[in-house]
């Protein structure tokens, strides 16, 4: 078997990470080399890669669907959103400046060269290439020069197939009008939908898809139904809802719950970090935006942020600022990573990301953070609260003073990774509390510091093995739901010759 599909969504969240995993989860348990590909992703969750790079969440889930490690080759570009105007802009895996919506234009064509070039590597290298678009292929205001959606598809002469998520209604008017805004030659190769997040009767739904068909001449290659066990690594922090309870927390194995509050700021990154938090019994985790919302919480955590100083000012002004600092006065439990970290500082030069100099933060740490150019991309492995740790670390600012803070996390050769003062604890590492012994151990202290003498954490959950059985059972939805035969052939053989045109765009 050789080839490629582009798998491309009638919105953003429609389901097209999802839908790319579990082919990819399925390819690979058929015995086939696959490998998963975004061409540009817009998400500030990311991911260090064997290469010490960079690359969107999304893709390095993707990669352990297909078994492998995370590669930059896997997301050339990504953007990350400092602001509504401007992006950092991630070029395989490496920062290479900033660029407003109208300036990243002028970069295009450079960068869809580098595009081609490493999907045409991963081609040679792989038996099958699931490529992932962008938001809407039908963002004809951005058609001109698009990389990731159709512009891809037709420099690359890849079969794609759209996903539109039926529960958030009009998917059929969605489907229809993706494909009909499309210039002809695009919709060439436009093969098929897949419907993603059904619930009820299939039946109900039959003479829709019979319909669709009858009028775009493309069938629906399968309905995939929804499952609420599906939440784990959402692809962009829009999917986390302020004041919304993050999973399906289970029973408590004690006597009480543990509560904990993220805060959801403007330009929250890496907010998968708290995800391991909620796959344990008894731990009720909530993002919220807010002061009220921190008034009955066991543990603040402040998640990391794309624009740190920015992010800090909204604190201040709502509020939140003070009820954090009012929580940690009364001993009660914070934790801050990478852009929280920071925060909790005394203060934070940045000349680099806002501009804005010389800040204070929060004084809740015992730390002076400087913003250097150069971007700290690694994977290191430590020690934390005695247990063996791992992570990645994403960050510009870095500690240039650090007082008398006993060490949290630590290096094999003693260097200090993370710290602690009190019931206030920061680090710089993403990933740190998918250490299933690391978060047991974290949760024992919040629950000491918050008085919850009566919640228990689980002895066995596995942070590893939720991540899996969620693959596993997008790999089995793919080959229970979808037309596979007819997903296979497109990938062998590509877009059939004569599928019909339809207007406008025709």
């Amino acid at each position: 078997m050789a080839g490629a599909l582009l798998v491309a969504g009638t919105t953003s969240d429609a389901g097209k990470s999802v839908v790319v995993a579990g082919l990819c989860r399925w390819l690979a348990r058929q015995g086939v080399r696959v490998a998963p590909f975004k061409a540009q992703n817009m998400s500030n969750n990311s991911m260090v890669t064997i290469e010490g790079g960079e690359i969107g969440r999304a893709q390095a889930v993707q990669a352990a669907a297909c078994g492998l490690e995370p590669s930059v080759r896997f997301n050339p570009v990504l953007l990350k959103p400092g602001s509504d105007r401007s992006s950092q802009v991630v070029v395989l895996g490496k920062p290479a400046g900033v660029a407003t919506a109208m300036s990243y234009r002028e970069l295009k064509a450079d960068l869809m060269r580098t595009v081609l070039a490493t999907l045409a590597d991963l081609r040679a290298d792989y038996e099958v290439v699931v490529c992932e678009g962008a938001g809407s292929p039908t963002e004809i205001n951005l058609r001109a020069g698009d990389i990731a959606n159709m512009g891809l598809a037709r420099a690359a002469d890849l079969p794609v197939v759209v996903v539109g998520d039926i529960d958030r209604g009009g998917v059929f008017a969605h489907l229809f009008g993706t494909l009909a805004l499309l210039d002809a030659a695009d919709q060439a190769l436009v093969c098929g939908f897949i419907v993603n997040k059904f619930r009820g009767d299939p039946a109900l739904l039959e003479p829709g898809l019979r319909q669709l068909r009858d009028l775009t001449g493309r069938d629906v290659l399968g309905v995939l139904p929804w499952r609420e066990e599906l939440w784990l690594d959402a692809e962009d922090s829009l999917s986390y809802a302020a004041d919304g309870v993050v999973g399906r927390p289970a029973p408590p194995v004690g006597a009480q719950w543990l509560r904990v509050a993220v805060v959801r700021l403007p330009r929250i990154s890496n907010a998968t970090d708290v995800e391991a938090l909620a796959c344990e019994p008894g731990v009720s985790v909530r993002f919220v935006t807010e002061p009220s919302r921190l008034a009955d919480a066991d543990l603040v955590v402040l998640p990391g942020s794309k624009s740190t100083v920015d992010d800090l000012g909204w604190l201040r002004r709502t509020g939140l600022a003070a009820a954090v600092t009012e929580h940690a006065g009364r001993g009660l439990p914070v934790l801050g990573v990478c852009g929280g970290f920071q925060m909790l500082g005394a203060s934070i030069d940045d000349r680099v990301e806002s501009g804005a100099g010389l800040v204070d933060g929060l004084g809740l740490l015992d730390l002076d953070v400087e913003f250097d150019q150069a971007k700290t991309l690694t994977r290191p492995v430590g020690t934390a609260f005695g247990e063996p740790a791992t992570g990645y670390e994403i960050h510009h600012g870095r500690v240039v003073r650090r007082g008398d803070l006993p060490g949290l996390l630590t290096l094999p050769d003693g260097t200090v990774e993370g710290v602690a003062a009190g019931a206030v604890l920061g680090t710089h590492w993403h990933g740190l509390l998918e250490n299933d012994g690391v978060r047991r151990a974290l949760l024992r202290w919040a629950a000491e510091h918050s008085g919850r003498d009566g919640f228990v954490p689980a002895p066995d959950v596995s942070f590893a093995a939720a991540r899996a059985a969620q693959l596993d059972l997008l790999g089995d939805l793919v080959a229970e739901n979808l037309d596979t035969d007819a997903v296979l052939r497109l990938i062998e053989h590509g877009a059939p010759a004569g599928l019909r045109a339809l207007p406008p765009g025709a």
